[in-house]
């Protein structure tokens, strides 16, 4: 597959991941323009593709330095919805959504970077230990303190639907 295939195929998902990871579309087509430049200039020296920008952007993301202090702003709803179309329900589908990207942007960069893996990506284990460049054991820790902090953390009150009573 040539870099403009693989561009082509590819970049909706990348940006997806980046606007998860970060919580800010602009800053992920920064970082996923910056990888994709990269990635083009050793394109034949590149095996496995899809793994290999997917780590670039994990990487570029967690060694975020100058950004850090930055404060995390909810991304609009029409730059998620470009990213990915709303469900059935559009109201719902935006309250969960927000407050789902709002919890993960609580989370430690690394916490945060497994969770998205595991959860968005669909990565394994082993796979998200390549990415972290740690091991198993250590994404499995990762992902738990994650999930017991996003299951700690303060939720908003359910929505109710139809007439008042």
């Amino acid at each position: 597959m040539g870099f403009e295939e693989f561009v082509a195929e590819r970049l909706d998902g990348l940006l997806r991941y980046a606007t998860v990871l970060t919580n800010d579309p602009h800053l992920a087509q920064d970082i996923v323009q910056d990888v994709l430049l990269r990635a083009q200039q050793r394109w034949d020296g590149i095996d496995a593709p899809p793994t290999y920008v997917r780590k670039m952007v994990t990487n570029e993301y967690l060694s975020w330095r100058r950004r850090a202090v930055r404060r995390m702003v909810p991304s609009s709803h029409e730059v998620l919805d470009a990213l990915s179309p709303p469900g059935a329900d559009p109201a719902t589908a935006y309250d969960e959504r927000d407050a789902m990207l709002a919890l993960l942007a609580t989370l430690p960069r690394k916490q945060r970077a497994a969770v998205v893996l595991r959860y968005y990506e669909d990565y394994s284990d082993a796979e998200i230990a390549a990415v972290l460049r740690c091991g198993t054991s250590t994404v499995r820790s990762q992902i738990s303190r994650a999930l017991t902090t996003l299951r700690e953390a303060p939720h908003p009150a359910p929505l109710t639907t139809g007439a008042p009573e």
